[in-house]
């Protein structure tokens, strides 16, 4: 009656493996390390700054655990792990100093972080231990502020130059066009070429209301956004700025970084592990742009120190040249839709790039007039700006063209990666500040675990009490739902935080209850004379029932939080979601294998250790 087949079994012992396999990684612990990347996106890192890196190490004496090189599409980074974070420290600062020359300028970023003590061979089976919540790791925690005028300011002046392009086409002529904080107004000699722009505008560029005010001999055409414009910038000057701080903080090779709007104008950044917060507030920081401009048509590039000539803007182009251009800007990396990898007509490597509409009518008008003159593609980084290439214009094109003079194909799609990549659309300020330092974090962990820990012995030593050897199966069915349950959550890589210890802690209660539910209908068949072995099978055929509606009902709850919350309250909903699964195979399905283990072997079975069977005086 009473007897699972050998197949339940296997199905038991291979999730108690599993279990144990993919929890293992989350004692290890974490050690002191250090990571090495680029700084700029003309220099790469790559095995040959590895073996730089261990030659420096090496001359100083300085010993580690590890090196390793790990490369995510196309940017590529070293990390070396200490024994302790003295020598942490000190590695840092030899590696920054020999690494760069000019520290003003630094060629590689050497940043502090932290490092799995997991096994290689745990990892090559994609073990890996739970990701620490800022809360538990420590870490920074930033909230920026994106500054709205600055989004609606870069819009006009990227209107202002379509609208001057497009009059030029209907050969409309305007005296000057001034740019206001949300306006543009166009100057006119005559009040019937105002009326003919506006009619060209109002169709062309439909955020903008219109309208001809007569002043004097010079009428003004007048062009202001609408509200909903307006909002619909601020709101994917916000989104733009999200997508391009997920790309920057993996620089810092965080794991779990959480970022995400808040309200209209804010962005809450939150960096587990990051113990370099000088670092961290460099990357979010930057306010990268990329602008390609015509180059000097004699004189393309000079030696650093070298007097360019009158009214050109020079660019730092690699180690030793600057880059000459004119000050006029043909396009921004706002106009590039797509940037792809590929080879020109005589398989050379070059980038694919496409723009908007916009865009593709300027470069067209410009190639048009400087076929054989240089152009270059320059990003600008705190004011400062690094020329990426400079290549011939060798016919005229639109908004689908090809860079070339890439040295190797790796460069070509490093280049189109960063071009993807894009720029701020808005400045943002940094408005707040908090950093959690890795003890606070290791205190929060040794309390939320130490809580954990006390509920589950008090649980344990009421149900060994209660129901004798029943509350033992009871205790270690228990045990097997929280072994399960962190493999689940380390298979995921859900990050963890302390919502998840507390999500935690309420699974336990919920799958203890679930036992209770079992064991008490277990003692009910038995005050009703039924046969212990009769009991056992109605008891756990009778529970299951109510446990599953109950385990429904709280799911659905959890789900819903999980839909609708963010942040602590998802990381709740995440480990609560997953401890309701995990309990209903741990309380009746692993719990039912441990009792038909032990009574099934014999047919005839005259008591029952489950504690006291108190009977009805009638019976």
């Amino acid at each position: 009656m009473n007897r699972y087949p050998l197949w339940k079994y296997i199905v038991i012992l291979f999730a108690l493996l599993i279990g144990g396999l993919y929890s293992l990684p989350n004692f290890f612990g974490e050690a002191p390390a250090v990571q090495v990347s680029s700084a700029k996106p003309t220099i790469k890192v790559d095995l040959a700054t590895q073996s730089r890196v261990e030659k420096i190490l090496a001359d100083d004496n300085i010993g580690n655990t590890g090196i390793f090189f790990e490369s995510t599409g196309n940017v590529g980074s070293i990390k070396i792990r200490f024994n302790n974070t003295d020598i942490q420290l000190r590695a840092r600062d030899l590696l920054q100093q020999k690494l760069n020359i000019d520290q003003n300028e630094p060629n590689f970023t050497v940043a502090l972080n932290l490092l799995s003590n997991t096994p290689s061979w745990l990892s090559a089976l994609n073990a890996l231990p739970m990701p620490l919540g800022l809360d538990l790791r420590g870490g920074v925690y930033f909230l920026l502020q994106v500054d709205m005028k600055g989004a609606v300011q870069k819009k006009v002046t990227s209107l202002a130059t379509d609208i001057r392009s497009q009059l030029r086409d209907k050969s409309i002529r305007q005296q000057g066009i001034e740019r206001g904080q949300d306006s543009i107004t166009l100057t006119f000699g005559s009040t019937e070429d105002a009326e003919k722009a506006r009619s060209v505008l109002m169709t062309s560029q439909p955020d903008l209301t219109w309208q001809v005010r007569p002043t004097g001999l010079s009428p003004k055409l007048v062009g202001e956004f609408k509200p909903t414009a307006l909002k619909e910038i601020q709101d994917n000057a916000v989104k733009q700025n999200i997508v391009t701080l997920n790309k920057r903080v993996n620089e810092l090779a965080v794991k779990e970084p959480v970022i995400q709007q808040q309200g209209a104008e804010r962005i809450v950044v939150q960096l587990p592990g990051v113990q370099d917060t000088a670092r961290a507030k460099d990357i979010i920081g930057r306010t990268a742009t990329l602008e390609s401009r015509l180059a000097d048509p004699i004189v393309s590039t000079i030696a650093i120190g070298e007097t360019p000539p009158p009214g050109m803007d020079v660019f730092r182009f690699g180690e030793n040249r600057q880059g000459v251009f004119k000050k006029s800007v043909i396009f921004s990396g706002d106009r590039i839709t797509d940037a792809s990898a590929g080879f020109d007509q005589n398989q050379r490597p070059a980038v694919n790039i496409s723009l908007d509409a916009a865009g593709g009518r300027v470069m067209q008008e410009v190639t048009r007039e400087n076929i054989g003159k240089p152009m270059g593609m320059i990003l600008f980084e705190k004011g400062k700006g690094e020329v990426l290439t400079i290549a011939t214009i060798q016919g005229e094109f639109g908004s689908k063209f090809q860079i070339t003079g890439q040295p190797t194909t790796e460069s070509a799609n490093d280049l189109a990666l960063l071009l993807r990549a894009g720029s701020l659309a808005a400045p943002m300020e940094i408005i707040e500040e908090r950093t959690i330092g890795p003890s606070l974090g290791a205190e929060n962990i040794e309390k939320g675990f130490k809580s954990l820990i006390i509920g589950f012995g008090a649980i344990s030593i009421f149900m060994i009490a209660y129901y004798l050897l029943f509350g033992t199966f009871s205790v270690i069915a228990l045990a097997v739902n929280l072994l399960l349950l962190i493999s689940v959550l380390s298979m995921l890589q859900a990050t963890l935080t302390l919502p998840g210890i507390a999500a935690m802690a309420l699974a336990l209660g919920m799958a203890i209850d679930s036992n209770v539910l079992i064991n008490e209908r277990i003692r009910e068949e038995l005050r009703n004379g039924a046969a212990p072995q009769t009991a056992i099978a109605i008891g756990f055929d009778k529970a299951w029932a109510t446990i599953l509606d109950s385990n429904v009902t709280t799911l659905i709850a959890g789900l819903a939080l999980l839909a609708f919350g963010s942040g602590p309250i998802k990381g709740f909903a995440v480990v609560h979601c997953l401890g309701i699964l995990t309990s209903m195979f741990s309380a009746v399905f692993f719990s039912r294998g441990l009792v038909n283990l032990w009574y099934g072997r014999g047919k005839k079975v005259q008591k029952l250790a489950i504690g006291q069977v108190w009977r009805s005086q009638e019976k």
